[in-house]
């Protein structure tokens, strides 16, 4: 084993910064063991300095977080500061001063992925980042080498924890939207601001990345298509019940049936029951994977929190140090089939739409003329009625989600509905 220890500078101590420094202090033996070579924290750079924290020393923390990964003795560097900048600029810094990078950034590596996999290669450098998608599962190396010679067809899956808390907690429960967040953040599930999480912002970045490992092919997160969960109510999840499915908040990355395009989307989906994603509960993450040669996979596990997260980037740093003693880098970027990124409305889906319409003869009939002007066969009607109003609860086949949407505005616009109650999309079948 070689004596001199490989140097590690950590930017950001928060929950995962302060998990990964207690994991390099504490497994120190065993990681040496499985590198080649001991590992040291050589830096902490940290926005409040006088902050007390345990087991790291306090000589090791600053606040100049450039002059850091400016040192030229840094092997690897440890980016778990999130957001843009200044980690865009950190992580090219150091690979400029001849580091390697870990990254947890799932918004940075979805907006910017392919400058910084640029930036890597130029001084040949790894930059590794298994930690920006559902936490502690191995998602994104079994995509990008363990299936590198299968072709990916679709990648379905819950991966955000927190939304999945609360609409489990609707489904099990019967609780309203506000009712199961409210418990989410006693529990500390949501921050104290949701919206990257119930807006879909979150799980869009991880789609944008599981796309563009899937399908070799540059997809940012301006191309994810994305619909948040707030208006998911109980009464959706009673339709879903007596459909028998379930709801959950869906990342759907998909090739077109030709293989000549590919589409990235997140919303609330319908999905049966019989689909594993359907008995995913509370926090948890789980990615479906389907390919041509290995057929259907399903990755599952903790997709947040501390320790989850840490084990995820000590994976990575166990990786690149590595490949610093051995004198090589892992896999970069693979963007050689450069598909372009369909549009919304050129995905092929079913709706689930509810309708308030009147109570009176003929409305059935208007409602089924409007779906077969718009080319939209249907599978289901349910009708409920009583005082002169009614619910209508129409489940389509699949169509274009243009011909779709074109259809709920249509709707909107006849005399006898009264409403469109809610409209889902149901996946998995």
């Amino acid at each position: 084993m070689r004596t001199r220890p490989l140097k590690v500078a950590l930017l950001g101590c928060g929950v995962v910064g302060s998990e990964v420094a207690r994991i390099m202090t504490t497994h120190a033996d065993d990681l040496a063991a499985r590198i080649g070579a001991p590992v040291e924290l050589a830096g902490v750079a940290v926005r409040r300095p006088d902050k007390v924290r345990e087991g790291i020393d306090p000589s090791l923390v600053t606040t100049d977080a450039t002059a850091l990964v400016k040192r030229g003795d840094i092997d690897v560097v440890v980016e778990v500061i999130g957001g843009i900048e200044p980690a865009r600029t950190l992580i090219t810094t150091a690979f400029a001063h001849g580091a390697s990078v870990v990254s947890a950034n799932k918004a940075l590596l979805a907006q910017d992925g392919a400058a910084l996999h640029a930036a890597a290669e130029e001084h040949g450098k790894d930059l590794y980042y298994e930690a920006a998608v559902a936490g502690a599962i191995p998602l994104i190396r079994p995509l990008r080498e363990s299936l590198a010679g299968d072709k990916v067809n679709r990648v379905l899956g819950i991966v955000n924890g927190t939304t999945n808390f609360i609409l489990d907690k609707m489904d099990s429960t019967g609780a309203g939207y506000q009712e199961a967040l409210d418990e989410a953040t006693a529990l500390g599930y949501a921050e104290a601001d949701p919206t990257a999480d119930v807006e879909g912002f979150d799980a869009a970045a991880k789609a944008a990345i599981l796309a563009g490992i899937a399908f070799h092919t540059r997809v940012r997160l301006d191309d994810v298509y994305r619909e948040g969960m707030t208006e998911v109510t109980a009464a959706d999840f009673a339709s879903a019940k007596e459909m028998g499915c379930t709801i959950k908040l869906l990342a759907i990355c998909e090739r077109a049936a030709d293989g000549e395009s590919v589409t990235a989307r997140v919303h609330p989906a319908m999905i049966p029951l019989t689909h594993p994603l359907a008995s995913v509960r509370g926090a948890y993450n789980a990615v479906f994977v389907e390919s041509d040669a290995s057929g259907q996979l399903m990755f599952y596990g903790p997709g947040a929190g501390g320790s989850p997260t840490a084990s995820a980037v000590l994976g990575d740093l166990v990786a690149v140090c590595r490949n610093r003693l051995s004198g090589t880098t892992g896999p970069g970027e693979s963007a050689y089939a450069a598909l372009p990124v369909s549009p919304m409305g050129e995905v092929v889906t079913r709706y689930h739409i509810s309708l308030d319409v009147a109570d009176k003869p003929g409305v059935l009939a208007q409602v089924a003329t409007v779906f077969a002007e718009h080319g939209v066969s249907i599978d289901t009607v349910r009708q409920q009625g009583k005082d002169g109003e009614a619910s209508l609860v129409v489940v389509t086949h699949r169509a274009s989600d243009a011909a779709l949407n074109g259809t709920v505005e249509a709707l909107r616009k006849l005399d006898t509905v009264r409403g469109v109650a809610s409209i889902m999309r149901v996946e998995g079948e």
